[in-house]
């Protein structure tokens, strides 16, 4: 409610807000007049974190007093308060708030209540004080009241009215300062014109009026409790909410990760050594290379498999004797200690490998490889340090009994196999010590291509799917692509598939009939064909995946966000995965133990290993062919294995814990990929629609008890989509698994409305990781909403510059003080710098620091002779040579050096009105690094790098669009 100052008989007192929290004044007896008191100590900024202050107001002569609080950051000093009045109105019951400006309809003043004004105009208050007139019925209040912060004081009158017409005396009065807690906090955007008020309870008998019973009314009992239970679920639900957000893992990009240079260096060099064409002997190069990558992948694939097999196989007959004879001698204890302990061991020692000794092999490696291929350089992606841990850690995880599959760091091998293939060299993991083979190809753009053959080709040997591993690479790792590029691809991807086949047919006993094209089939499924009645339940599973995939997705992210924030120490990374790999095996025997699930159905795979557990005699527990196989193996079992070999409660207790054990797994600290544990999963619920199907239609009983493993085969399609939000590629890999062309049009159905229902909600498995790991990705097309921005908003300026023939002590400088990977070179007469000067060229930093260490330069006007040539650039590992270990001495810090001859003449420049979709395409179909902004006379103003554009990153959820400006972070 509203009123004027002359209405009512006041009394105020005013202080500073911007102060301590210790009691600032204290009075006795006070009818009119005025008192003015302010802290010792006044605090502003960080103490206080646009947290507000609360002000206590308690009369020690009433045993009572009446609680109401104004949510922080809604009286805000003046800024928020220059024309309106708020009102807040609680009435004796505290079960009305009133917020409105209604002044005709606001008839309680007798109730009590809190008026935050700014009087400046009206009442001849100082333009930054802030009225709070308290109408009050011998009650006290609590008011909170922020001044946001502000560097100025705001000045807080404190009026008291009893009824009107009526006359008071207030006795020992103190105002107290304190801070307000986090809960009471609202978001750090500041509020003005949104008002919100709330009630707190803080203490039953603090509600109670003077002569009123001790008991409360039900009504402010259920209204105080309703207020504080709401207030406590919404700061809940905001944290939960900005769980992530708060710690900028998704809304950032990191400095540290640079750009490859795809763009060729056309300098005097270049032209040297393109006086010889090698066309004839460079095609024959790449296509032998893409041949001999797809063969190394395929022994590489098969070893790994015939590993991975042979032992697990041994580990769980080992555990099957326990199991099936501690059931029999009440001993289950025995088997299950030994199972958690194998599975922690082995886990550990697969988490070490990948700590200690190449952290870059951590995970499956698309979305590095996937980086990659977009333009960012990442360190130690492609050496043998990280190949060998990739594979080491891989076989130690499956083995571990953790929830992984062997496919992704497949794909990140392949690449590596293809990368040290493309470079003719490869660094010794002892020593650091490189061994070269041939003089290879070292260009950034020419290792890209190769890179992108590997990653079929170990998807290829993976799924013996080539169609399915082309297609995946171009569509979920290559950014840059031509017609000879996939012909190589799928060349490489063939081979892979061809020479895998052979080799596990060969181990199977069966070398002449191919019988294996790769490490996972979903095998032939016998006269796969499906009916039009049946497409509105495919449709359904799509959706169903669609939400679990999105589920997996935000799950995976928060899990991400806790491990980046606390799991830091390396021995507790470790300890991590253990620990995951003993809950997967603890669930297992609990599984074992509490689920009277027997069968007699002959399981599909005649290698399976069953235990009879607690089972009668010639029948199984249905759990061992889940759990007593490796990732592929259940896979296979739920795809294949008849109608009947598991229950519906068997098989949703195992999705829920397999659901947990994966999202657990995805992010630990060891070497696993993600498709075989979304298929698990998806064919795990897949069959339980298909078990619903037969009980919907009794009549088609038999029919549908055959096709029940179509069903696992939908739900396991639709979870992959859901998850990773793949449409082409996923649908050509599930047909080349199953054999089956006529099924192709239900699966590519389900994984596109899985895909729409995940993108509806979240972003992608892979997309997620990317943003976390803060890499500057461009994606396929320009962000949306940034028309308007130019080149003169993005660029860095101003631009720093080298000359032409420029002193060596200045460059030194340069090197050791900035991060710049990139410099204009001008051509400039005068000495005067800031003379301004045409744009002459483009060198980089990787260059600068070539010619330092080969010691290009001499004394004025005497330059040394050109003895630098290509390859000397190409043989340096650029990444690990530093300007700190390049010894220049002060002599020599005045030489000079001439940089024409290995600069980049003409590079690409721009105009400080080019706008972002143009810079973006430029950026995007070049494969550029850096981009140079001049003014009308070539003048260098500025330059453009790719994190300036990848800042710029549009989100889609939930049907809103959101284009976001992401802060470049050091680290």
């Amino acid at each position: 409610m509203s009123g004027s100052e002359n209405d009512y008989n006041s009394t105020e007192c005013s202080m500073d807000v911007v102060t301590s929290s210790d009691v600032i004044t204290s009075i006795d007896d006070v009818e009119k007049g005025e008192v003015e008191a302010q802290a010792t100590e006044p605090k502003i900024g960080p103490e206080f974190k646009n947290d507000g202050i609360r002000l206590r107001r308690n009369d020690s002569s009433k045993s009572s007093q009446r609680v109401a609080v104004l949510q922080p950051t809604i009286i805000e000093s003046k800024d928020s308060l220059h024309d309106d009045t708020i009102d807040a109105d609680v009435n004796n019951d505290l079960d009305e708030i009133d917020d409105d400006d209604d002044d005709e309809n606001d008839n309680d003043y007798g109730g009590g209540g809190i008026e935050a004004s700014n009087g400046g105009d009206q009442l001849g208050i100082p333009e930054n004080d802030i009225k709070v007139n308290g109408y009050t019925n011998n009650t006290d209040k609590n008011i909170i009241i922020d001044n946001n912060n502000k560097n100025e004081p705001a000045t807080i009158k404190f009026g008291s009215w009893t009824n009107i017409g009526k006359d008071s005396k207030v006795h020992h009065i103190e105002f107290t300062v304190t801070e307000v807690p986090d809960s009471e906090q609202s978001n750090n955007t500041p509020q003005t014109r949104n008002v919100k008020y709330d009630v707190i309870d803080e203490h039953s008998d603090l509600l109670r009026a003077p002569g009123l019973p001790t008991t409360p009314t039900d009504t402010l009992t259920n209204n105080s409790i309703t207020a504080l239970l709401s207030s406590k679920w919404q700061d809940l639900s905001r944290k939960i909410r900005d769980y992530g957000d708060k710690t900028r893992f998704r809304k950032r990009i990191v400095s540290k990760w640079e750009s490859l240079n795809y763009d060729t260096i056309e300098n005097d060099l270049h032209w040297q050594e393109k006086e010889t064409p090698k066309v004839k002997r460079e095609i024959a190069y790449r296509w032998l290379i893409a041949f001999f990558t797809g063969v190394f992948t395929a022994v590489l694939a098969a070893v790994v498999h015939i590993i991975v097999e042979t032992v697990s196989h041994a580990k769980f007959h080992f555990l099957q004797d326990y199991l099936d004879r501690c059931a029999v001698e009440g001993c289950l204890w025995q088997p299950a200690l030994m199972w958690m302990g194998i599975n922690c061991a082995i886990t550990m020692f697969g988490a070490a490998l990948i700590i200690y000794f190449q952290p870059m092999a951590f995970g499956g490696g698309v979305p590095y490889i996937k980086s990659y291929l977009n333009g960012v350089k990442i360190p130690g992606l492609l050496t043998l340090e990280c190949f060998l841990a990739k594979v080491g850690g891989v076989m130690l995880s499956i083995l571990g009994g953790l929830a992984c599959g062997k496919e992704g760091p497949m794909a990140h091998s392949g690449s590596i196999i293809a990368a040290g293939l493309g470079k003719g060299r490869v660094r010794l993991p002892c020593g650091k010590k490189r061994v070269s083979i041939y003089d290879g190809f070292r260009d950034d753009h020419e290792i890209r291509d190769f890179v992108s053959g590997g990653a079929a080709a170990g998807v290829s040997a993976a799924f013996g799917t080539p169609v399915g591993g082309t297609l995946f690479s171009v569509e979920e790792a290559a950014s840059f692509w031509s017609n000879s590029l996939t012909w190589r691809t799928f060349f490489s991807a063939m081979i892979a598939c061809f020479f895998t086949n052979l080799m596990l047919s060969a181990f199977h006993g069966t070398p002449l009939r191919l019988s294996a094209p790769g490490l996972v089939r979903f095998d032939v499924f016998p006269n796969l064909q499906f009916d039009l009645i049946e497409i509105p339940v495919f449709l359904v599973m799509a959706v169903v995946g669609g939400l679990i995939g999105a589920a997996f997705v935000v799950l995976n992210y928060k899990l991400t966000v806790f491990r980046n924030r606390f799991i830091k120490i390396k021995w507790l990374k470790m300890v991590e995965a253990g620990l995951v790999a003993v809950i997967a095996a603890a669930a297992s025997i609990v599984m074992f133990m509490n689920l009277n699930s027997c069968t007699d159905k002959t399981p599909y795979d005649k290698s399976a290993v069953v235990a009879q557990v607690n089972c009668p005699e010639g029948q199984h527990h249905s759990l061992s062919t889940l759990f007593l196989a490796t990732p592929e193996g259940c896979l296979k079992a739920l795809l294949n294995d008849p109608y009947g070999s598991f229950g519906p409660i068997t098989l949703t207790i195992f999705m829920i814990v397999f659901f947990f054990l994966a999202c657990l797994t995805y992010g630990l600290s060891v070497s696993r990929g993600v498709f075989i544990p979304c298929l698990v999963l998806g064919a795990s619920w897949g069959r339980l629609f298909g078990m619903a199907v037969v009980h919907l239609f009794p009549g088609d009983q038999e029919h549908y008890e055959k096709d029940i493993g179509k069903y696992a085969l939908i739900g396991a399609a639709s979870q992959l989509g859901g998850v990773l939000r793949a449409t082409i590629s996923l649908s050509v890999m599930i047909v080349e698994c199953t054999g089956e062309v006529s099924f192709g049009l239900p699966i590519i159905l389900v994984l596109m409305i899985s895909k729409w229902v995940g993108d509806f909600i979240s972003t992608g498995l892979y997309d997620m990781n990317i943003e976390v790991l803060g890499l500057p990705l461009l994606p396929w097309d320009p962000p949306a909403l940034c028309d308007t921005i130019k080149a003169s908003d993005l660029m860095n300026a101003p631009a720093l510059t080298l000359n032409k023939v420029e002193k060596v002590g200045r460059i030194v400088e340069i090197l050791r003080n900035e991060t710049f990977c990139g410099f204009p070179v001008i051509n400039q007469h005068t000495k005067d710098r800031s003379t301004p000067s045409k744009t002459y060229g483009l060198i980089l930093r990787s260059q600068l620091l070539v010619l330092l260490k080969h010691k290009v330069f001499g004394p004025d006007n005497t330059f040394q002779q050109n003895t630098v040539r290509l390859k000397d650039f190409r043989k340096y590992d650029l990444q690990y040579l530093k300007i700190q270990d390049i010894a220049i001495s002060k002599e020599e810090m005045e030489y000079m050096i001439d940089l024409r001859p290995y600069l980049t003449p003409n590079p690409y420049t721009v105009g400080p009105t080019f706008s972002l979709p143009r810079l973006f395409r430029l950026f995007r179909g070049l494969g550029l690094r850096h981009l140079i902004v001049v003014n009308d006379n070539r003048e260098p103003i500025g330059m453009i790098t790719r994190k300036d554009l990848a800042k710029f990153r549009v989100e889609s959820k939930r049907g809103l669009v959101k284009v976001e400006q992401l802060n470049i972070e050091d680290k």
